[in-house]
């Protein structure tokens, strides 16, 4: 954790929190912040800035705190991945929290297995969690737009075309594509499918909605390593 995101429950004024659950251990156990201390802050949807640590105690602390830093500009994309199993699922949110995805549309696919959607994993609050820690890997504020599309056709059909307007339309496919660009400082739409590619059909209807295949090379990559590969060969 490198940076201790705030909620508005934690504030009892202005200037002021209380802090009493994971970040309190955490700032314990990791920190071993001590009374007087700072530590960076950021308040969730807001700014970043200091916190003075006025009182530390077994069950709370009670921290000072002021904001003066804007969060890390995001980058202009927005990323369609099909659903991941789930314990990958928990490991993808952060990632793409911590390199600073705006906008993440979870989409079925033909190899995506039916129980994968039964996963707790994708309650709300489940996944707000794995988004939060990325933001504090990454000193982040701001949360990712997250959309759930359970219907793949219906989605691209009707949806997606206007999602892409006026952006770079990608799918990352493994295949006899042209190479992934690099060093993009425009708008993308970049399509992820599961290990081992989308099928032809769902490729077909992702290119009509205005995407073009583009690979990384003859290895097939887990959805975590093809994510970082991919953002990071981007931007």
């Amino acid at each position: 954790m490198n940076l201790l995101l705030l909620e508005d429950a934690d504030f009892i004024a202005a200037d002021r929190v209380i802090l009493r659950d994971r970040r309190l251990v955490h700032m314990q156990d990791v920190h071993r912040a001590a009374v007087g201390d700072n530590l960076r802050v950021g308040r969730i949807g807001g700014l970043m800035g200091n916190a003075h640590l006025l009182r530390l105690e077994a069950a709370e602390a009670e921290l000072q705190v002021s904001f003066d830093l804007p969060p890390p500009a995001k980058l202009p994309l927005t990323l369609l991945l099909a659903l991941p199993r789930p314990k990958m699922l928990r490991r993808v949110l952060q990632t793409v929290a911590a390199m600073g995805v705006p906008k993440v549309v979870l989409v079925n696919s033909y190899r995506v297995e039916k129980s994968f959607w039964q996963t707790p994993f994708l309650e709300p609050e489940a996944i707000r969690e794995q988004l939060i820690l990325g933001l504090e890997q990454a000193r982040d504020t701001v949360l990712p737009e997250f959309i759930i599309e359970k219907r793949f056709k219906p989605f691209v059909e009707d949806r997606l075309p206007a999602m892409t307007e006026g952006t770079l339309g990608l799918i990352g496919h493994p295949g006899n594509y042209p190479a992934c660009p690099r060093g993009l400082d425009e708008p993308v739409t970049l399509a992820i499918g599961p290990e081992g590619g989308w099928i032809p059909y769902e490729v077909e209807l992702l290119t009509k909605a205005g995407l073009q295949p583009v690979q990384l090379g003859a290895r097939i990559l887990r959805v975590e390593t093809a994510v970082t590969a991919l953002l990071a060969r981007l931007f």
